[in-house]
Parts: structure tokens; sequence; C-alpha cells
């Protein structure tokens, strides 16, 4: 169970996950021993499972984000499922309820390489592509 000094130290950590102990620490008012034991807690029961890297597509040459939200075709669902992960240009995928099976987070340079991406979709599925306009907040 978490408690109110668990939940600000992962606010702090959602904004800049390398962020030291001893900063924590002054922002909370705990020594950055305890910041250290709380953070090995949360991360040993499960509470934190990772952290991650948030790179901006367009400095890496993808001027270009698109959800695509993917109904698989009867039969198609496992070789989907295992061939969609392997994609670079996929950064997040869920498998979702409803009328389409996956809802797809992809980075691509440019519309011809849209255009490529989901002429490899359709042999699985049919694809719906909605063009990203900008994130809005932090998570």
């Amino acid at each position: 169970m978490i408690d109110t000094i668990d939940r600000k130290i992962i606010d702090i950590l959602k904004v800049n996950s390398r962020i030291p102990y001893a900063e924590i620490g002054k922002q909370i008012f705990l020594s950055p021993s305890s910041v250290r034991d709380r953070i090995i807690k949360l991360e040993d029961t499960g509470v934190i499972q990772g952290y991650t890297l948030r790179l901006d597509q367009h400095l890496m040459g993808n001027n270009l984000e698109v959800f695509i939200m993917l109904k698989i075709f009867s039969g198609k669902f496992k070789t989907a499922m295992a061939e969609i992960s392997t994609y670079p240009e996929v950064k997040e995928a869920f498998r979702i309820t409803g009328q389409h099976n996956f809802h797809l987070r992809v980075a691509l340079k440019d519309q011809m390489h849209l255009q490529q991406f989901i002429d490899k979709l359709v042999s699985f599925g049919e694809p719906t592509t909605h063009l990203i306009l900008s994130r809005i907040g932090n998570d």
C-alpha cells in the first residue's frame, strides 16, 4: 500500500526519473536514504515497473506521429500480434476491446512512409489512421 509520501515521490519521478535522491528529499523533507528506501520498495512491490526514455520524434527524423486503430481479419490475430510488435515505427501498441483489436502509436518520417506502413498493415486487417497534432500533458 502506498501512502501520501510515496505518491509525492512518484509525482516527482514522473517529471524527472533521473532526479537525485537528495533533491527529492529536499522537496518532500526526507533524508536521501529514506527516499532511496521508499523508491526501492516501490520498485520491489511492482508499483514502479521501470523507467522509460521519451524521445522527441521530430528531432529523430520522424515528422509524423499517428494513432492507428486496426481491426484484424479473422484468423490473422496471432500473426498480426507477433509481427506488428517487431515494427520499429510502432512506439506503443495496445490490444483493446470494441470494434478494433489494436491501438498503435506510430512515428513515421513523412506521408510516403505512412502510406508504406499502412500497406504493411492491410494484410492483417482494416486500419483507421488519426494524425497526432500535439501532446497534451506529461503522461
